[in-house]
């Protein structure tokens, strides 16, 4: 497996694990009627994630199995944002994730960044504390057209 950064030619890959892994893996921790208006929208790549250059894939063989990353934060220099992270069904419990977080957290602690945190959905919550994220509290997400996403806040040290 290789992590790699990814360009705006991932675009269709990346739309693609979303697109086929979110609706499966979602659908125990979230009612109908929310993923109905959330999954049109977290369920594409964001075009300035993919170009951002903290933003990465994991692929074996050429095949896109996981991609995610990192974002500083806007106004608190020493805090980042873990950022869309989505691991291929298929690929579940081989260390995908594992690999892509692990990434992000060592790129990020040489960029300086002493604290990340994470908007997890319900879903991932046992990942990310195996990942030696706290669990901080509900937040409700804002999304596109006025839509609202129940995740948890979670956050660590580096």
């Amino acid at each position: 497996m290789i992590i790699r950064p990814t360009t705006d030619a991932d675009r269709g890959a990346v739309d693609a694990l979303l697109a086929r892994t979110y609706p499966s893996l979602l659908k125990a921790d979230y009612a109908p009627e929310i993923l109905d208006h959330a999954l049109p929208i977290i369920s594409r790549a964001r075009p300035e994630l993919l170009t951002c250059g903290t933003y990465y894939v994991v692929e074996e063989d050429g095949i896109v199995l996981g991609a995610g990353g990192w974002t500083p934060d806007a106004k608190t220099p020493d805090l980042g944002h873990i950022r869309h992270v989505v691991t291929d069904m298929r690929a579940l419990r081989r260390g995908v994730g594992r690999r892509l977080i692990g990434h992000a957290l060592d790129v990020a602690r040489g960029a300086d960044i002493g604290r990340m945190e994470c908007w997890a959905t319900r879903t991932a919550v046992p990942f990310y504390t195996a990942m030696g994220f706290e669990d901080i509290g509900p937040i409700d997400v804002p999304l596109a057209g006025g839509v609202i996403f129940p995740s948890v806040r979670m956050t660590q040290a580096l």
